[in-house]
């Protein structure tokens, strides 16, 4: 048939289900929990049976009685609001896709438009209704429907049909048999019972009678009900649904009493449970099917009788009631199980439905319980093959029977010792992944943790984790998988990955049992078993605050089915491993901001210079904190001097961080300004003791002169450096004592030794020398020996080894992995180089007008002599107004010094402590211009204090190769 449909363009029937696809393997009635009462319970299985094996995006079953004008929606997935009101009742006659299948007996398809309310919320463009009707000898009981893109499949159409009839016949299966407090026979109740009412159902009108009593039992008000049969069925509770409907569909096809107990919601939220019973007219009837009866509050005692009927259904010895004639008046599953499987026990004489007792001299035996009184106990061996143990006790009325498998107990308390110890295992392995993951600190933890108790608990092959960052994918760690399908992922923007890997990283929680289920899941990755070689996945998005923060994928190397019970520990242990992955990431971002800033305070690279050679390394305490106090700095000065510095801020975090660099840009400053050592301590040592009384630092300052060979050290409670002489001769100098910055008193004491050519300086700070273990002293020995080279050599190979191998090796030898680092450590080396003597000139200058002249004269002949003349003239005039000015201003004695480094370095020092100052001369002024001439001819110029003056200095860079 075809036609216009409210939800699509076109109503087809799509024809029968040939051949082509093997139908779903669906469980038998009798396997079905609940079979035969719990009709919601197996339409639900029925439908999630249909819509998994179609790949459905939802489906729904409708049920409708014969000759009724109307089909009502019994059980649904995937739909919810408008949609599930919109599909409450459909019309036979509409060209609806379910209403199609029951008129024509065979599958129907109807295209549904995303956005209406028919349609669920997501639905693809494309998607449509299918639906097949679900058989019976009179005619379709109703139909199941599935949303899918696929209407032209006859496989899809052959496996939904085998659904279908699978439903259909649970469905005549538990019509035909009575409930759970049905005993098969009708009951009659007096209309004077205010708790028994009238009722009547025209299903070919869609209207409902009913009495007063009725309508009060019920909760309906009179007043506003409006008579039909979709009004009263929104008051049925949705799970015992299915079965009212179930049950009237077996009354009209059979002509049987009419019985079903179900609830009804009231008014006030509350629930109420009916019993009705009743009788089916005639289908001969002119007027159509209609059920007529009595409707009976049966609230008070159901509870406790239900009970009762459940508790003694899970038994697991058998139980029977049996009365004063000996007819079997109870009989639990599992005494039916035991005494009669191949038929039932109920109003059976006990000796005539099981023989066995009876030769066996049971009933006699049963006779004396009741003479006697009191409980009789044996041991028989029934015509099954089982040894039973039963025991007899008289009732007022008759007896009750247990029965006891004497061999399945014995194996059942084996399963549950097996079990019981299975479950302490389990516990404990799942005690031992808690507290790994409370202590993880890292994703790179997270992921270790998983692969190594993970894997463990569930018996799995491998786990990968992987985590989105700004929209990206990136693995933390993984285990038992291979590298190609490791890094599939690795660092892809999610947003422009496939739909199936999108759904992979980022989807709901998927348990897939085998290769095909994973290839029909996601066909875009249809290769990653194979290479993964992976047979069964978990995939276990990691949510937490209400984010997507990556996905866990645990793998078997063979097929596995999921149980419930392993679901929920994995859905569980996703909520804590995703709980330690959000905070690990926490921890690491803030890892690398402490990083970024160690790696901003302290000195990115340190500078190539001519005097000295240089390496460092910092090493921030083991405790999480990833910056500390340590510093070292190297700093260039005038004259191709340098400034060696290494400090120690007491304590190791962001505070002392900060105020480290604050030390190091202040020291920094006012070594660029030329300051004596003693008075850039001072003014240190006044910073700090502006932070407080809790702030409190030591510092190690060499400056080396490599023109003199000279170094001048002062120190603020710092261990003093090591050196390493050329000759392998290793030393600490003897420094004054000063207390730290913070606490000291100026004046500091500085001293000064010389160095030759090569020789080794290594600054350190205390982290790195002394620990818990180890004393300071001996550590600082330590030090000293790990200078020398390991290997053997002549002792000029001294010098050889690269400065950053050097590093590494002492702080490998004396910071080995296994120790726990309790405070920061920073280690500088420093090889010397100095100026060659014919790099350097020197004279003494009159204290007169003369000296000038003399000066040129001598810039004259050295630079001459160091093949610079093109520096000739500038560096004459230079020379001519350094000491032009300290004829004029100062006083001497004056000498001059040329030094040929990286730069050219002129010096002109004086015995006077007055500093020159560049100023504006006016126009009219016959002076005040000659720093500003010199300022214009050289790239650096400056002035510093001496010991018995001051020195003025200026660079000029070289135009030509010198001869080395």
């Amino acid at each position: 048939m075809s036609g216009k449909s409210r939800h699509g363009p076109d109503v087809a029937a799509a024809g029968g289900a040939p051949g082509g696809a093997p139908a779903p393997e669906l469980p038998p009635l009798s396997s079905v929990p609940g079979a035969g009462s719990s009709t919601y319970e197996l339409l639900r299985t029925g439908l999630d049976r249909a819509v998994a094996v179609v790949q459905a995006l939802g489906g729904m079953v409708h049920l409708g009685t014969p000759g009724s004008r109307s089909l009502y929606l019994a059980v649904e997935t995937g739909i919810e609001g408008p949609s599930a009101r919109h599909w409450e009742e459909v019309d036979r006659g509409s060209p609806d896709a379910p209403a199609c299948a029951v008129r024509t007996n065979a599958p129907a398809w109807a295209a549904v438009s995303p956005g209406l309310d028919a349609s669920p919320p997501g639905l693809p463009t494309g998607t449509g209704l299918l639906s097949v009707p679900m058989p019976a000898p009179d005619g379709p009981l109703g139909a199941l429907s599935a949303f899918t893109r696929m209407p032209q499949e006859s496989a899809l159409h052959e496996q939904l049909m085998a659904v279908a009839v699978w439903i259909a016949d649970c469905l005549r299966g538990s019509a035909g048999h009575p409930g759970p407090t049905d005993t098969g026979r009708p009951g009659h109740y007096p209309a004077a019972d205010p708790s028994v009412g009238f009722w009547g159902w025209d299903f070919r009108t869609g209207r409902v009678i009913w009495d007063g009593a009725a309508l009060d039992i019920l909760g309906i008000d009179a007043k506003g009900f409006d008579g039909r049969i979709r009004t009263w069925r929104r008051l049925v509770h949705p799970q015992d649904l299915p079965l009212v409907l179930a049950r009237a569909d077996e009354a009209i096809r059979a002509h049987t009493l009419y019985q079903v107990e179900f609830r009804v919601r009231q008014p006030d939220g509350g629930l109420r449970r009916v019993e009705v019973r009743g009788q089916a007219s005639s289908l001969d009837d002119s007027s159509g099917p209609r059920l007529a009866g009595i409707v009976r509050d049966i609230s008070p005692g159901h509870l406790a009788r239900e009970s009762a009927e459940q508790a003694l259904g899970r038994m697991r010895d058998g139980l029977l009631a049996v009365d004063h004639t000996g007819r079997i008046t109870f009989a639990n599953p599992e005494a039916e199980r035991l005494l009669a499987p191949s038929g039932r026990l109920l109003g059976s004489v006990l000796w005539e439905a099981v023989p066995a007792l009876r030769t066996l001299g049971l009933r006699e035996v049963d006779r004396q319980t009741g003479t006697e009184g009191r409980p009789t106990e044996l041991d028989i061996h029934s015509d099954t093959g089982r040894w039973l143990h039963v025991r007899l006790a008289p009732l007022p009325d008759g007896l009750t029977v247990c029965v006891t498998d004497i061999n399945s107990t014995r194996r059942r308390q084996a399963e549950e010792a097996a079990a019981e110890g299975a479950a302490v295992e389990r516990a404990a392995r799942i005690a031992e992944l808690t507290r790994a993951l409370a202590v993880a600190v890292t994703g790179h933890d997270v992921a270790g943790v998983m692969a190594t108790h993970m894997v463990l608990l569930f018996g799995a092959k491998g786990v990968g984790v992987w985590v989105n960052e700004d929209g990206r994918a990136f693995l933390v760690g993984s285990s038992g998988y291979s590298n190609e399908s490791l890094h599939r992922f690795e660092g892809a923007r999610i947003s422009e990955l496939s739909a199936a890997a999108q759904t992979f990283l980022t989807g709901t929680p998927n348990f897939i049992s085998t290769v095909e289920e994973f290839i029909g899941r996601y066909p875009e990755l249809s290769d990653l078993p194979v290479v993964s070689g992976a047979q069964a996945w978990a995939i276990l998005p990691l949510i937490a605050s209400g984010h997507s923060i990556g996905v866990a994928c645990i793998t078997y190397d063979r097929p596995h089915l999921f149980s419930s019970e392993e679901r929920t520990l994995f859905t569980a242990m996703s909520g804590m491993v995703a709980q330690a992955m959000e905070r690990a990431r926490l921890f690491d971002a803030e890892h690398r901001r402490a990083h970024e800033l160690q790696r901003a305070l302290l000195p990115r690279t340190l500078p190539a210079l001519l005097a000295v050679s240089t390496a460092a390394r910092y090493q921030p305490a083991g405790d999480g904190m990833d910056v500390g106090g340590d510093w070292y700095d190297v700093i260039p000065l005038s004259s191709e001097r340098v400034a060696l510095a290494i400090g120690d801020v007491m304590g190791h975090g962001l505070r002392e961080a900060v105020t480290m660099s604050r030390l190091r840009t202040a020291g920094r400053a006012l070594a660029d300004l030329e300051q004596p050592l003693d008075e850039l301590f001072f003014h240190i040592n006044e910073g700090v003791s502006a932070l407080g009384d809790d702030f409190y630092a030591t510092c190690l300052c060499i400056v080396y002169d490599p023109a003199s060979r000279l170094c001048q050290a002062i120190t603020a409670g710092h261990p003093p450096p090591v050196v390493l002489l050329p000759d392998g001769t290793t030393y600490f100098p003897d420094l004054p004592v000063n207390s730290p910055l913070g606490a000291a008193a100026p004046p500091f004491d500085t001293a000064e030794f010389s160095l030759p050519d090569g020789a080794l300086l290594a600054l350190y700070t205390d982290g790195l020398v002394a620990s818990d273990e180890l004393d300071i002293d001996e550590g600082m020995d330590r030090l000293a020996r790990h200078l020398h080279l390991d290997r053997p050599g002549p002792v000029r190979a001294q010098g050889t080894e690269p400065l950053d191998d050097l590093c590494d090796r002492v702080v490998t030898a004396l910071l080995p992995e296994q120790r726990v680092i309790r405070d920061d450590s920073a280690l500088l080396v420093a090889r010397v180089h100095a100026l060659a003597p014919e790099d350097t000139f020197c004279r003494r200058l009159p204290d007169d007008p003369k000296a000038a002249g003399q000066a040129r004269t001598y810039v004259r002949d050295q630079l001459t002599a160091w093949n610079l003349d093109e520096l000739i003239t500038t560096t004459e005039l230079v020379v001519s107004e350094l000491v032009g000015n300290v004829v004029r201003h100062a006083r001497g004695p004056i000498t001059l010094r040329l030094l040929r480094g990286r730069t050219l370095v002129c010096e002109v020092t004086d015995a006077s402590p007055t500093m020159p100052r560049i100023r504006r001369a006016a126009d009219t002024d016959e002076s005040g211009r000659g720093l500003q001439l010199i300022a214009a001819l050289t790239s650096r110029w400056g002035a510093r204090y001496t010991s018995s003056g001051k020195c003025l200095w200026t660079e000029q860079p070289l135009t030509a190769d010198l001869p080395r």
